[in-house]
């Protein structure tokens, strides 16, 4: 049986998300490529990214660093908080922030607003904003989930791939994920395809993405081909979970298409990052005993590695807790940061591996305590490691940032980034990219029932 509750906060549902509770009738075949091509409602629009996109091993995170950086003079400076304005409007959510190698912050969102069509929109961000927000894709049918969210990734030959969710059918999680890419900085973008061909109206989503090679990319989703589609919540749900991967060429063609876990968390988000040895794949593993805990997988570029714990913190749930991990990797260093509630104690953690992902250090608790929630990003800048996180209390749910040595041997610094307006669901996932030493951070806030999205710049001195 699938079930899904967020574990820290069984409240009501934020009122702008109305895609978990669909009324749209059956808009795309789920069965015929070219009639769901046809049928599609989604619009690919006319955009404009400036710049050329190169290969970052590390994009989502951070930018190079020089080797002559000095790690300890990061680990004496105190940092300065100052707001970022985005150029999001009111019923922007779903957040995805990535930088590329020349330093621009690259950021997404989902658009909703009343009586519009959701949008998935973008903008470039250098010392300003280069323009205004500009659109991807459109869509009644254009599925929104708080947690299961759009991600952006570049390769080396310049172009830019973005991956949404689209309802396949009229029932709560039946979706699939759509694949388009750009060759010309975002000036058009090619029709999209689904990176699944099982042709089953049930879940797919929670992806990550990677460059494969200079023009190919490498993409992992939970994948509920097994499943009958259903509720979350609803008995007799069927069959596991599982994860898989395939890679995609510039003619958005897949290849090595391959489960990588049979049983899998059904609504944790994944997350992948380049190293030394292969892309790296990390997420929530599901046992029959159901005990949940972090695993990692890697690929050689021909096969997959048998997945394999983090750490055993035998996490026993009954359910997913919507918690998903975060990695980032430089090279032959891997941090992997999540939450677990194992004995009963909300925790973040994080752990090191300085092989690639062969072997992961004992994990340092960040926090301990009941106004852990978890929802973590984690950032390598090649000197420290920066991990953000949510916490909520009875008072309010705070936004809280940490910095260690690339050891995680000590805390530079723990601060409070911003106290929210909005609680539990509603305030989503934060994301978190470095640059010129800093941080750059965005997040969802609630106002008078509508989502916002809030941006701070995080300065050491």
């Amino acid at each position: 049986m699938l079930r899904c509750f967020d574990f820290k906060a069984i409240e009501q549902r934020s009122k702008f998300r109305s895609a978990e509770k669909p009324s749209l009738r059956m808009l795309l075949s789920p069965r015929s490529p070219a009639q769901y091509a046809g049928a599609m409602k989604t619009i690919i629009c006319t955009s404009i990214l400036f710049g050329v996109l190169l290969l970052a091993a590390c994009q989502r995170e951070s930018a190079p660093v020089a080797a002559s950086a000095d790690p300890d003079s990061a680990a004496s400076k105190s940092s300065t908080i100052t707001d970022w304005p985005l150029p999001s409007t009111t019923g922007a959510a779903q957040p995805d922030l990535i930088i590329s190698p020349d330093g621009r912050l690259l950021l997404s969102w989902i658009s909703a607003q009343p009586g519009r069509r959701h949008a998935l929109q973008f903008a470039a961000y250098t010392d300003t904003w280069q323009s205004a927000p500009k659109t991807i894709a459109v869509g009644q049918s254009l599925f929104v989930n708080w947690a299961d969210t759009p991600h952006l990734a570049m390769t080396a030959d310049g172009a830019l791939w973005v991956h949404w969710l689209q309802k396949s059918a009229d029932k709560p999680y039946a979706y699939d994920v759509l694949l388009s890419r750009s060759i010309n900085n975002g000036l058009n973008w090619i029709a999209p395809v689904r990176v699944h061909d099982d042709g089953t109206t049930t879940e797919h989503g929670f992806v990550s993405m990677w460059p494969a090679s200079r023009d190919t990319l490498g993409i992992a989703w939970l994948d509920g081909r097994n499943t009958s589609g259903g509720d979350h919540a609803q008995a007799g749900h069927g069959g596991a979970m599982t994860l898989r991967a395939a890679t995609f060429n510039s003619l958005l063609q897949r290849t090595q298409d391959a489960e990588l876990d049979a049983s899998t968390c059904e609504c944790c988000q994944t997350d992948a990052a380049m190293t030394s040895k292969g892309a790296l794949v990390v997420y929530r593993d599901r046992t029959t005993e159901e005990i949940r805990d972090i695993f990692t997988t890697r690929s050689d570029g021909q096969a997959w590695s048998a997945p394999k714990a983090v750490h055993s913190d035998n996490w026993t749930m009954p359910a997913c807790p919507v918690n998903g991990p975060s990695l980032a990797a430089q090279g032959g260093n891997a941090y992997v940061a999540w939450y677990t509630a194992a004995g009963n104690t909300p925790t973040l953690r994080i752990a090191r591996s300085n092989d690639a992902g062969d072997t992961f250090s004992k994990p340092v608790d960040v926090q301990r305590g009941n106004e852990v929630q978890g929802r973590v990003d984690v950032a390598f800048d090649g000197l420290q490691v920066w991990v953000v996180w949510l916490n909520e209390s009875d008072i309010a749910q705070t936004l809280w940032l940490a910095r260690y040595s690339a050891d995680l041997s000590r805390q530079l610094e723990r601060i409070e980034v911003a106290k929210l307006q909005g609680r539990g669901r509603g305030t989503g996932f934060p994301q978190l990219a470095l640059r010129d030493g800093g941080a750059w951070l965005v997040w969802t806030d609630v106002l008078n029932g509508q989502p916002h999205l809030r941006g701070a710049h995080v300065r050491l001195q």
